[in-house]
Formats: structure tokens, C-alpha cells, sequence
């Protein structure tokens, strides 16, 4: 690419004009696609744009399961993905085939998946839950409603426990989320006393045990910005950290750390998206997100069962 990377931002302004384009950004996105972006969230409030949105084009920096859901949503407008490579080890792990046995082996239970899964396995589905309403989304459910959970067992543990109810979980797990150190974690919280401990529900059971405040990434932003205390550690994919310096400016952000000596707090999959594939996917129109009608017709019932609970709650 011949753009310099200063002049990234204007070239694709330009083009979002020229497209009447909008560009959604995940919070965990790398900070400079999210200051490019129209709007920057977590999966319920992207979830909530994609619905509204009137643009003809729809630029989904997130990864591959975010811009599925905008096409499930969107069916005649363009969705593009940065990187098509883009993926999710949770959608990953629970492929439709063997997602459709389990269900088999567990006849006359309800299906609440997690957002974070493909079309296909939405599809399967009753309703669809993020981080953020996920137990709301099961108290739907009558007491003694037998329940599967997928496809991440952290947060229908997580689930289990705020609502009391008894979910057959999928063995499902966020890759980032299950590699905090409670041993590093418990020496930052001995080196700050007076730090709270904010924690993503996808952790293991052994890390939110140690949170004073557990909750989505938008639920965690709200949590920094409003709480009087000054030092966090957060315990979540680090990309959360960009908005929330920009939200409180004078708060001090600690990122927790994994097992490793590594970066694996970062979510490689949306690490595969940058300002320059974001460019080229405005450009190109490309790589662009196609649902099979059969499967979005299907998919997009329990997606649009949360929104409408999520708006009658609001």
C-alpha cells in the first residue's frame, strides 16, 4: 500500500462518505481502528447498530461471528471483514455437527448461545445472549426449563451461579480468558491494596473469584469510569484498556497478566485486523460476509428474541 499511515484516517473517511458506509469496532480492536470507527462497543451494542443502521455498506472491525451477525441482520446491505481470517476459538470449538449431536443427546432442553458462535450454531438455537444480559436472557426461561448453555462454559458457570439455575454446558473457552495467572494476579493486588479487580464473566471460576466487580466490556468501561477509586486491574483482552484511558483520563489501568511471558491477554484473532485491511476492505468491498438464506432465515429468530427483550428492558 503506497498511503502513508498518517494520511490512513482521511483516505478512509473519504471512502466511508463515498459508500455511505459505517465502521463498527470491538473494544478489543488495536486503538487506532477504534478512533477510526463510527462506533466502538461490545457484542450487544454492535449488535444493537447492525440492526439500526442505515448505511449500505457495513465495515465490522471484530472478528468473523460479529460481521456474520450484522449480515444475519442485514441481508441486503454489504458487510465487509477486514480480515477473513479473523476468527473466535470459542465459535471454533463448537462446530455445527457436533453441536447438533449434543443436542440430540439432550432432548427437550432450550438452546441460550452465547453471541459468540457461528450462524450455523445460532441457527440451532432458541435465543441468543451476550456478556452483558446473558443471565437475564436465561431468568427468561420458567424455573425447571431444562437449559443448554453454549458454547462457553466459563460464563454459563458464571450464569449458573448469579441465577441459580442448573445449564448443561458446552465445554467451550475463550482463549485469552483462560489464561490469567491467579498467582500474578493476587502479587499485583498485594503490590496495589486500594486497586479494584475487574474481571470479564469468560474467566475461569479461580480468577473472578478474586473481582470486586464482574461484568461485560462495556459493563467493565462504565464500572472504571464511575467507580471513586483510581487503580484497576483488568482482567479482560487488553484492547478494553484504549477506551477506557480515553473515558478516564486520570485513572490507572492495569492489564492483568497471563501464565506466560507473553502477549496472550491480546486476542490474536482480532489482532489479525488493521488500519491498512480496514482500507482495503472499504476499497474493495471485500472480503464480504455471506450467510445461506436457510441458515439466516434460522439464525436471525433468536437474534432478534434478544434484541427485543434487550429493548423492552432498556
Amino acid at each position: 500500500m503506497d498511503i502513508p499511515h498518517d494520511d490512513l484516517f482521511a483516505a478512509i473517511d473519504e471512502l466511508k462518505r463515498a459508500r455511505n458506509a459505517i465502521i463498527l469496532a470491538h473494544y478489543y480492536q488495536e486503538g487506532d481502528i477504534q478512533d477510526v470507527a463510527d462506533y466502538v462497543g461490545d457484542s450487544l451494542g454492535l449488535s444493537r447498530q447492525a440492526a439500526e443502521t442505515d448505511a449500505d455498506v457495513i465495515v465490522f472491525a471484530g472478528v468473523h461471528f460479529m460481521a456474520e451477525t450484522a449480515k444475519i441482520l442485514n441481508p441486503d446491505k454489504i458487510v465487509v471483514l477486514p480480515d477473513l481470517e479473523a476468527g473466535c476459538s470459542l465459535a471454533d470449538a463448537c462446530p455445527p455437527d457436533r453441536f447438533q449431536a449434543f443436542k440430540d443427546a439432550h432432548p427437550g432442553h432450550k438452546v441460550v448461545s452465547y453471541i459468540n458462535c457461528s450462524a450455523a450454531v445460532k441457527a440451532m438455537s432458541d435465543v441468543i445472549c451476550t456478556s452483558s444480559n446473558a443471565a437475564d436472557v436465561v431468568r427468561l426461561f420458567p424455573d425447571g426449563e431444562k437449559i443448554i448453555f453454549a458454547p462457553d462454559r466459563n460464563l454459563g458457570a458464571y450464569v449458573q451461579r448469579e441465577t441459580g439455575r442448573d445449564l448443561v454446558l458446552w465445554p467451550g473457552t475463550c482463549q485469552v480468558h483462560e489464561i490469567f495467572s491467579e498467582k500474578k494476579l493476587v502479587q499485583l493486588k498485594v503490590r496495589h491494596p486500594g486497586a479494584a479487580v475487574i474481571a470479564h464473566p469468560e474467566c475461569e471460576p479461580h480468577i473472578l473469584r478474586h473481582a470486586d466487580h464482574i461484568g461485560s466490556t462495556s459493563q467493565l468501561l462504565s464500572f472504571v469510569v464511575e467507580d471513586p477509586r483510581d487503580t484497576f486491574i483488568v482482567v479482560t483482552e487488553s484492547g478494553i484498556l484504549h477506551q477506557m484511558q480515553k473515558a478516564a483520563p486520570n485513572k490507572n489501568l492495569i492489564a492483568a497478566p497471563p501464565e506466560g511471558n507473553c502477549a496472550c491477554n491480546e486476542c490474536p484473532h482480532m489482532r489479525r485486523n488493521t488500519l491498512e485491511k480496514l482500507y482495503l476492505a472499504l476499497l474493495n468491498l471485500k472480503p464480504a460476509i455471506e450467510v445461506p438464506e436457510e441458515v439466516r432465515v434460522a439464525a436471525l429468530k433468536p437474534l432478534t428474541r434478544m434484541l427485543a427483550r434487550d429493548l423492552a428492558a432498556a
